[in-house]
């Protein structure tokens, strides 16, 4: 396992290059977001996700979501998305939000650990991370953290508290933001599944145009 240093405000390419290299291997990385230390890897290497809810210690059944470098890459894995949803990302992304979206058919078959005809989505607002989805494409990931204990602020507390060693380290300094807000909506009626650092009341503003 190594440790490198980004500040997040831009990405370094040979720190891209090194993550990028250990998740095309199916090797677990992890790296900082906009949010908190997360815990990721490529949903499309075999092999890849049982590794990750090994060191999380966490049940295969409980989703990940994916970040992507843009709203581009977001439509590759849905099922269009429709105006309303349009809207949403135009005006929310890059941000803390995390929307559950119709998953399209050619990303069926990434396990990503829930309900395959769904796939949780999120740009974010992170330059290294956003570099490296540009790079290999989507990136599953999850917080940082033992499942079902607290997100650890740092780097190196992160990586400690897994079940095992990952691949890299990417030491973003500390990060005391909160997990996404995620919003389902696959339906109807929109369903609040996780309350976070945006209000539910932008995101319906954000749908409306406002």
């Amino acid at each position: 396992m190594t440790t490198h240093a980004t500040d997040g405000a831009e990405a370094d390419p040979g720190l891209v290059d090194r993550l990028c290299s250990a998740l095309l291997a199916g090797e677990p990385v992890v790296m900082p977001t906009d949010t908190v230390y997360g815990l990721a890897i490529l949903p499309g290497v075999p092999g890849a996700t049982a590794r990750l809810f090994a060191l999380k210690d966490r049940r295969p059944d409980t989703p990940l979501a994916v970040l992507v470098a843009d709203a581009d890459a977001a439509r590759t894995l849905s099922r269009p998305l429709g105006p309303e949803v349009d809207r949403i990302v135009e005006r929310l992304w890059p941000g803390a939000l995390t929307l559950v979206l119709p998953r399209a058919a050619p990303v069926a078959v990434w396990d990503l650990g829930a309900d395959p005809r769904t796939i949780g989505v999120r740009c974010p607002d992170h330059a290294l991370v956003r570099a490296v989805a540009r790079r290999v494409g989507p990136v599953a990931t999850t917080s940082a953290n033992r499942h079902g204990e607290p997100t650890p602020s740092t780097a190196a507390e992160a990586a400690a508290t897994l079940t095992g060693p990952v691949a890299m380290v990417a030491d973003g300094g500390p990060l005391r933001g909160a997990a996404s807000t995620v919003v389902d909506v696959t339906g109807p009626g929109w369903t609040l599944l996780r309350e976070g650092p945006v209000d539910i009341a932008a995101v319906h503003a954000a749908a409306q145009g406002q």
